[in-house]
């Protein structure tokens, strides 16, 4: 038989296989309880975006969510016009680099148009994900995206796309998540400027489209009430173990199986249909959800217990926002800093430790020194945040957050090093231009590499060590 005869073969058998288990074989409680621990894990941060659009869904007009949070319905845009407030909680690792906005689009209801204003010559960048948090449109400075409408489609859209759309994108799930990002520095007269810039993004339904660009004042934005149980010290909840096998076949309808994962599919889907017939079985598997929510997620809000280990106790990650089946990755950031850009974007490197391995915390006093001639290899720009040990900013007195390139008042030492000063209380002299106020307890740090050079990307640079001093 010739090669290709068997392999023949071998297809129609393997056509002839059922597509997945048969669903009226009894199966044994210890069997469903492995199955829905793994499904808990690598479904969660799908089910994580799901629920923020479910939240979105609800906004009654585009507006700022407690007043403090771009929320919109779906289908639509909502941009803050200066930086993210401390107090929001809806998403873990904010940053105050960038002017942000936030657009959950329903594509498996209508294709949406974004549009993209002339930018000049300052750093820019839109985050277009779909439910997996994988990018699937590269839409921002390092692109040399050109000005226009860019068309987001759904994996099963087959219209007609109008004349004067730039470029179409595709996603392979349902939900998309959009979020712009746009560099502002400190300074008042840059908070200004940057309004006309920003009044002319914008997200929108195709039935909208007209071939010409749509201003917002973002500025005059109504303040609106929040649909989810807010007000804690950690981030919104977003994952529910009661209700999350309830859930998850929608979910997965929404997200069609990539490539390998049918069979993953059925296997969780056969016992779900399972404990529809079976309390005990439905109770189990909610046991065991709550289980892997404290044992398996809980842990990865430290950054020291996951990623790719470098010099001076830092740690990456090398496939952001292209996870695919890495469902280890893709979890740990989904519930440490949801919402990371891909690598030719941003660069993130996380922190909990000192050079001597210990945590972090503000009861000591910490450098970090970029030797002469080692800064930030970066062609956008770079920054240093803290967040407290819940990875939200930290209340302190002089409203600092982060220190980088934004901060046009940086002091360098005389031998062209750079030291940033992380400690609790306020340093002496001119020290202060540096200082990044931290609380008295626990904290991590957070670096931003925008727009990375290849060795950043690589690895080949990293941040210094954090020196207690």
């Amino acid at each position: 038989m010739s090669v290709s005869a068997e392999t023949d073969t071998l297809n129609k058998s393997a056509n002839l296989l059922p597509p997945g288990p048969d669903l009226n074989v009894k199966i044994t409680e210890s069997y469903a309880r492995q199955v829905a621990r793994d499904a808990y894990f690598w479904a969660w941060p799908m089910e994580n975006i799901y629920n923020r659009r479910l939240a979105f869904k609800q906004a009654p007009k585009v507006g700022l969510m407690n007043g403090v949070l771009p929320f919109a319905p779906l289908n639509s845009l909502a941009m803050l016009h200066d930086y993210i407030k401390p107090e929001q909680r809806w998403v873990a690792c904010p940053n105050q680099d960038v002017v942000y906005g936030a657009a959950i689009a329903a594509l498996d209801e209508t294709p949406v148009i974004v549009q993209v204003p002339d930018f000049g010559d300052r750093f820019w960048v839109y985050q277009v994900v779909d439910l997996r948090t994988d990018s699937f449109a590269q839409l921002g400075k390092m692109y040399g995206t050109k000005p226009g409408f860019y068309l987001l489609v759904g994996p099963n859209w087959k219209g007609y796309v109008p004349k004067g759309i730039t470029k179409t994108f595709r996603s392979k799930t349902g939900t998309a998540f959009i979020v712009p990002r746009v560099f502002q520095d400190d300074s008042p007269q840059d908070k200004k400027a940057i309004q006309s810039v920003i009044n002319t993004i914008d997200v929108y339904a195709l039935d909208k489209f007209d071939g010409k660009m749509k201003s917002q004042d973002w500025s005059k934005l109504p303040s609106l009430n929040s649909p989810t149980k807010d007000g804690g010290s950690g981030e919104t909840k977003w994952v529910f173990p009661d209700s999350f096998f309830d859930e998850l076949p929608i979910v997965l309808k929404d997200a069609p199986p990539l490539r390998g994962e049918e069979s993953r599919y059925a296997q969780i889907l056969a016992v779900i249909e399972a404990a529809k017939k079976d309390p005990a079985l439905k109770k189990a598997i909610i046991e065991e959800a709550h289980k892997a929510d404290k044992e398996l997620i809980d842990p990865l809000l430290q950054f020291k217990n996951w990623g790719i280990p470098l010099a001076n106790n830092w740690t990456t990650a090398n496939n952001c926002a292209a996870f695919g089946t890495d469902y280890f990755t893709r979890t740990a950031i989904a519930k440490s800093n949801i919402l990371v850009n891909a690598s030719a974007e941003t660069k993130y490197f996380y922190q909990d430790l000192d050079s001597n391995s210990t945590k972090l915390n503000g009861s000591n006093q910490y450098t970090v020194t970029f030797a002469k001639g080692k800064a930030p290899q970066v062609k956008g720009f770079w920054s240093l945040t803290l967040y407290d040990e819940h990875h939200f900013f930290s209340p302190n007195a002089i409203k600092r957050y982060s220190v980088g390139t934004k901060n046009k008042d940086l002091k360098y030492n005389t031998d062209g090093s750079l030291t940033l000063y992380v400690q609790n209380s306020e340093p002496l002299g001119d020290k202060k231009a540096n200082w990044l106020p931290c609380p008295k307890g626990i904290f991590c740090l957070y670096f931003r590499c925008y727009w990375p050079e290849e060795k950043t990307i690589k690895n080949e640079w990293t941040p210094p060590a954090v020196v207690k001093t």
